[in-house]
């Protein structure tokens, strides 16, 4: 299991919850590109911190963003 960059971990999750609020915010309107981003985010998260490596199930958690919110914070809080 590699060492955890806490600190850039916590930025980009800021990052996600920002956009998870903008994409809630929204309601009706068009919201695709929002959608885009957050599911890229969320991809790049687990690539770039390796964090299947610290949760076994998070790839398949990855469709629900307050589930993986939730787990990213665990991880951080596990870590830290």
């Amino acid at each position: 299991m590699g060492k955890l960059n806490i600190q850039k971990l916590k930025e980009t999750l800021k990052y996600l919850e920002s956009k998870q609020r903008e994409l809630k915010r929204q309601n009706q309107n068009d919201t695709r590109s929002l959608e885009s981003m957050i599911k890229y985010l969320k991809k790049d998260m687990i690539e770039q911190h390796n964090l299947s490596d610290h949760h076994d199930l998070i790839k398949q958690e990855i469709k629900d963003t307050e589930t993986f919110i939730e787990n990213v914070k665990n991880i951080i809080n596990t870590n830290s």
